[in-house]
């Protein structure tokens, strides 16, 4: 068995710009929450479609326990 605690994956309530999705995959990942803000933008800007992940994980993933 693993002594590692279960990690999970929550939109921010604290590095939160708009739904704390870039601020939850940020946390998650142990990354800076910029980057993937830029990732995005970048994104959005060159393929499109991040838009619509954005919104589809803005409703997946759960906020972040209190």
């Amino acid at each position: 068995m693993s002594d590692m605690p279960n990690k999970r994956l929550y939109r921010s309530r604290t590095e939160r710009q708009i739904a704390g999705v870039c601020g939850g995959l940020g946390n998650y990942m142990g990354i800076d929450p910029t980057v993937i803000r830029l990732l995005f933008l970048l994104g959005l800007v060159f393929v499109g479609g991040t838009l619509l992940a954005y919104i589809v994980l803005a409703i997946v993933i759960p906020e972040e326990p209190l």
